[in-house]
């Protein structure tokens, strides 16, 4: 690394930090807008963002029996599974298409307003887990009519959601910035999200694959929805999920922060 390079490094490091300390500052507009996100998508509606909640239980019933009659699985349990699969996947898929978008849906704001960058990534995360919150209204039907267990481990649960938070925060550091210099990124991450749905266990389990299974131990997309929806289900996920979940997100902090704090400062030149 030249002596340039350092020299530019120390420059934008200590704004990077500001910019991130300001954005947790602000909290109160994130969290604000953030639910007005929401509550707008929605407007004049009677029953509001739980259009989100009907849908969400509509599609988990239908796969779940649907599937589960399919592939020859006991109801009782393979609705719950899909159902927290789907649930996980929603908020899963939704900050990595939002997150990939975080710039350029706040370009009017970024152009006009002197603002942190980091607040509108944190925006962004807020408002999906107020989405993920409000499909979460159905866990407990599932806890009630399909007679999931609450375990020790479901408080697993609160560490799992804090990890996919933070590997938001990198992707949208990373993806976010690079979206908005490379347009073709966010259509073509929709393109390998699409993709990851069908190859990932979320309407189909593991063990069906037989010999194939390793399959899916290398996908990254079933560890993050493992993490969640095992606690849920009552389950501690497995080490090895704890340990590939871990290591991707030490990576991509280093990896987006490092990102971030080089090309922070042309995301509004390339919006």
């Amino acid at each position: 690394m030249s002596d340039t390079t350092v020299t530019a490094r120390r420059h934008r490091l200590p704004k990077a930090l500001a910019d991130i300390h300001d954005g947790l500052r602000g909290w109160e507009l994130w969290v604000v807008t953030g639910l007005r996100d929401v509550r707008r998508r929605y407007g004049r509606s009677v029953i509001g963002p739980f259009w989100m909640t009907l849908n969400m239980g509509i599609m988990i019933l239908a796969l779940g029996f649907l599937f589960g009659t399919l592939f020859g699985r006991p109801v009782k349990e393979f609705v719950p599974y899909v159902g927290l699969g789907l649930i996980v996947w929603h908020l899963v898929s939704g900050l990595i298409m939002e997150g990939s978008q975080t710039f350029i849906t706040a370009a009017g704001v970024i152009r006009n307003v002197r603002t942190p960058m980091s607040g509108l990534i944190f925006r962004v995360i807020w408002r999906n887990l107020v989405v993920f919150a409000y499909n979460s209204v159905l866990y407990v039907f599932l806890l009630i009519f399909f007679e999931v267990a609450l375990t020790p481990s479901t408080l697993l649960v609160i560490p799992g959601l804090m990890i996919v938070c933070l590997n938001a925060v990198w992707f949208a550091m990373l993806f976010g910035t690079i979206s908005t210099r490379y347009r073709d990124v966010p259509p073509t991450l929709a393109s390998i999200t699409q993709v990851l749905f069908l190859l990932s266990p979320i309407i189909w389990k593991k063990d069906q694959l037989a010999d194939y299974e390793y399959l899916v131990l290398v996908n990254p997309i079933y560890h993050f929805v493992e993490i969640i929806r095992m606690p849920l289900l009552g389950m501690s996920p497995d080490w090895t999920t704890w340990a590939v979940v871990l290591g991707i997100t030490f990576c991509g902090l280093l990896a987006g922060f490092e990102f971030f704090v080089r090309f922070r400062e042309r995301i509004a030149i390339w919006l």
